[in-house]
């Protein structure tokens, strides 16, 4: 019995070593960019707000921008959240303009200090608009 085993783990294990003709695996390739070009943070910024301060926005394409943006693995800038904010002031929707603030309040997360840098950068354009932030309503 012990002999049978022997036999057949050395013959397996020569037919591992042996060369495979015919038989080449194909190399595992990842494409993490899918060959489009690298954008800088600065474009990256203006392709937001562009897409924010489009005239004719309405309330699903405000939604489905801020979805897609909290989505990524950053904390909007200041000026992608005052055009967004503007955005809810065009369509007269102050659910969405609190949701975008409640949004970055949690997409802060434990770095205390973004979120009231925020706040500070954001002060003069909530109050050009009259949105209060969650704080100040009591939703905190």
């Amino acid at each position: 019995m012990f002999r049978a085993a022997v036999r057949l783990s050395v013959s397996g294990a020569r037919s591992l070593t042996r060369p495979q003709l015919g038989r080449t695996a194909p190399l595992a390739q990842r494409c993490y960019s899918h060959g489009g070009k690298l954008e800088s943070d600065e474009e990256f910024d203006a392709r937001w707000v562009t897409y924010f301060n489009k005239a004719d926005i309405d309330a699903w394409e405000l939604r489905k921008g801020m979805n897609t943006l909290i989505g990524y693995d950053l904390v909007p800038e200041p000026k992608i959240l005052e055009a967004a904010l503007r955005a809810c002031r065009r369509l007269d929707d102050l659910a969405s303009a609190m949701r975008i603030l409640e949004a970055v309040k949690d997409k802060s997360g434990p770095h205390k200090k973004i979120y009231p840098y925020l706040i500070q950068e954001l002060r003069p354009t909530l109050d050009e608009l009259g949105i209060s932030t969650p704080e100040e309503l009591g939703m905190d």
